[in-house]
């Protein structure tokens, strides 16, 4: 069966995911209205914390992203009992990942987040977030093996069912447990994390309930937990490692980016814990395009036809820029109801507003971007595009440190740095693919 690379074709693995991910963003937004109403000091503490965790939960993600593409190699060549044999075999590297990173969570944050954060108001809230939110890695991996499987199989709607659930339980949680609402106890920022990992919770067993009621267990050899097959694991290991390094830098850069705007004060750290929310949205579309051209880039590859690569590129770059700007478009006539809806300080919003304008040209560059460098991955040749986020992250952080600590402009300009690292990555993926010997890689 060949892949269809059609737009509607990419749109139906595509939407899916943008669903989902709304959903999942849902869960960001609601975290930073509810906190940025309770303090600036929560606001700002929860911007190092999630990142933190995140650039933590980066490794697993990124096995995940290498699992999918390994998948969606082999649903293209038609193998499908190897399907289940990489999904046990992702699931048991995810689950020794998860318990060594929850290790390391709950025993060296603490140390690191002390080091690394100036204002003690500040740290001792990311710190507390951290004690609880750590707790849901485990689930994170699970959910984030299902995510990798049915991306990779092209069977996408269950995605956005299972955040939809997950961000019913995290918003209601959130009130209840941040404002002790409902009986619950009034648990502040620690309310946050720990609505997050219910929440995480309940999707992972959404997943599970749904997995073995509506998917063909014998057809994909699914939860056959066997021995070890050695080469198998290799082959995983070699497509995920690089993507795993290359997510964590990524995240880890962010997390450095907002050290940096914390050391600039309280105010400008809550500034941008809002234009992170924003931000993240506006991305929503081109993440679920980018997912959808791992996946079709493998396929097309494992049928034999590579020549197709850049054309399912260029249609996917298309509908993932239409669809931000249709979200800028809608967005950028009311910034101030939007920011109105983490914060009522009157001066947090004017202050934010010129800063929301500087990432709504900056998202409407990431679709080009995001999608040439995925599709470097799609093709399997990870490392290469590791090596691509690592140059561009390290002139990315240079740019960073230079804005912040060396000429010391304001908020607004700090964040201009977005726009050198969207037109450095398109440009670097986009002389990559044109340029490089990616075609007869095997996953």
């Amino acid at each position: 069966m060949k892949t269809k690379i059609d737009s509607k074709s990419i749109w139906t693995i595509a939407y899916p995911i943008i669903l989902g991910s709304v959903a999942q963003n849902i869960i960001s937004v609601t975290d930073t209205a509810f906190l940025g109403h309770l303090s600036e000091t929560a606001l700002g503490a929860a911007a190092i914390a999630t990142i933190f965790y995140f650039a933590i939960v980066m490794l697993v993600w990124g096995f995940g992203l290498g699992t999918q593409i390994v998948i969606a190699r082999r649903v293209g060549e038609q193998n499908y009992t190897l399907v289940g044999k990489t999904f046990i075999h992702a699931f048991y590297f995810l689950m020794f990942s998860g318990i060594l990173l929850f290790g390391f969570m709950e025993f060296q944050s603490p140390s690191l987040l002390k080091w690394m954060v100036s204002s003690d108001a500040i740290f001792q809230a990311s710190n507390d977030y951290i004690s609880y939110r750590a707790w849901g890695i485990l689930f994170a991996c699970v959910n984030l093996l299902f995510r990798a499987f049915y991306i990779g199989i092209a069977k996408t709607k269950v995605i956005s069912w299972s955040t939809g659930v997950m961000a019913i339980v995290n918003v209601f949680l959130d009130y209840a447990l941040i404002f002790g609402q409902f009986g619950l106890p009034e648990m502040g920022i620690k309310g946050a994390a720990l609505a997050s990992v219910i929440a995480e919770f309940t999707a992972m067993i959404f997943f599970i309930v749904f997995t073995l009621r509506k998917i063909p267990i014998a057809y994909y050899d699914l939860f056959h937990f066997c021995k070890i097959d050695w080469p198998l694991f290799s082959r995983l290991i070699k497509v995920s490692f690089p993507i795993m390094i290359q997510n964590f830098l990524a995240l880890s850069c962010w997390f450095v980016f907002f050290i940096l705007v914390e050391r600039m004060g309280e105010h400008e750290l809550a500034i941008s814990n809002i234009i992170r929310s924003i931000y993240v949205l506006l991305m929503v579309p081109v993440w679920a395009f980018g997912s959808a051209v791992n996946t079709l880039v493998s396929q097309v590859i494992g049928e034999g036809f590579p020549d197709k690569v850049m054309l399912i590129i260029w249609r996917t770059i298309k509908l993932s820029f239409l669809s931000v700007l249709a979200l800028v478009g809608i967005s950028i006539f009311i910034p101030d109801f939007i920011i109105s809806i983490y914060t009522d300080n009157a001066l947090l919003i004017e202050h934010t507003r010129p800063v929301v304008y500087v990432v709504f040209g900056a998202s409407l560059l990431f679709p080009i971007a995001i999608t040439l460098f995925h599709g470097i991955s799609g093709t399997g040749r990870t490392f290469h595009a590791m090596l691509v986020e690592v140059v561009v992250l390290t002139f990315y952080l240079g740019a960073v440190y230079v804005l912040t600590q060396v000429l010391q402009v304001s908020v607004s300009e700090v964040w201009l740095s977005e726009y050198f690292y969207a037109i450095f990555l398109g440009t670097a993926s986009f002389v990559y693919l044109k340029y490089a010997k990616w075609r007869g890689s095997v996953v």
